[in-house]
């Protein structure tokens, strides 16, 4: 799945049960739990994995 960082075992570790989700703002995320404590770890990720914005050609002169 991912990797993400558990702020209770301060580790870099992989995300069990990761979930994809949206925030409010657009941007895409992982939401899943930590294998070894059980705590909720989030990652948010990059611009490239969120949707293209479709852009305008420039009009033809």
């Amino acid at each position: 799945m991912s990797e993400g960082y558990c702020v209770k075992c301060k580790a870099k570790k992989e995300i069990s049960n990761g979930v994809e989700e949206t925030m409010k703002n657009g941007r895409k995320a992982i939401k899943g739990k930590c294998p070894t404590c059980g705590t909720v770890m989030f990652k948010i990720l990059g611009k490239s994995a969120a949707a293209p914005v479709a852009s305008n050609p420039p009009p033809a002169s």
